[in-house]
């Protein structure tokens, strides 16, 4: 049979009484000048560790922004590749010689569907008629006199440019009036 133990726990406040007693007897043996020496030395450790904990935290940062680039880089290499067949339907549409009505809607519905994979892909196109001209996004490879347009604008696009947020995947090749 097993027997129950109807006994109390004792209090531990001795126990606590005794401690804090040890640790103020410990407190006055210790002088001002050790003292100061062990705050320095917690002040030290302390600031060594914030500064590794801020370390983490930009090393974090840092491999996350160049995760993110490298994705970015693998999209525009990929988008790269297949821009000419993008160019090439652009022209096919373009040029309005179809040999059917159903061919024409074929290679509409296919150009729809490249474009809505640029999106998907956060991939911009740029560079259209009347557009502010940019060195730094478009490629001029002539100037004309046009008189409905400012200069610097657009006059028309021979190929248009792609990015994926700031990076350029190609430089629109345009036309631009004097």
């Amino acid at each position: 049979m097993a027997r129950k133990n109807n006994s109390k726990p004792e209090p531990i406040i001795e126990e606590t009484t005794e401690e804090t007693a040890a640790e103020e007897a410990v407190a006055e043996t210790i002088s001002k000048e050790e003292y100061d020496k062990l705050q320095a030395e917690y002040d030290s450790q302390k600031e060594q560790f914030l500064r590794m904990a801020a370390e983490y935290d930009n090393f974090r940062k840092r491999t996350e922004k160049e995760k993110l680039a490298t994705f970015d880089n693998a999209i525009a290499t990929t988008v790269e590749a297949f821009l000419p067949v993008a160019d090439n339907f652009a022209l096919a549409l373009a040029s309005g010689v179809t040999e059917g009505e159903d061919f024409r809607k074929g290679i509409e519905m296919i150009s729809t569907q490249l474009e809505n994979a640029f999106r998907q892909l956060n991939v911009q196109e740029f560079g259209e008629r009347g557009e502010e001209f940019d060195p730094q996004l478009h490629n001029a490879v002539a100037r004309v006199d046009d008189e409905e347009l400012q200069e610097d604008q657009i006059v028309s696009v021979y190929q248009k440019g792609y990015r994926i947020g700031d990076k350029i995947i190609r430089h629109a090749m345009v036309q631009v009036a004097n």
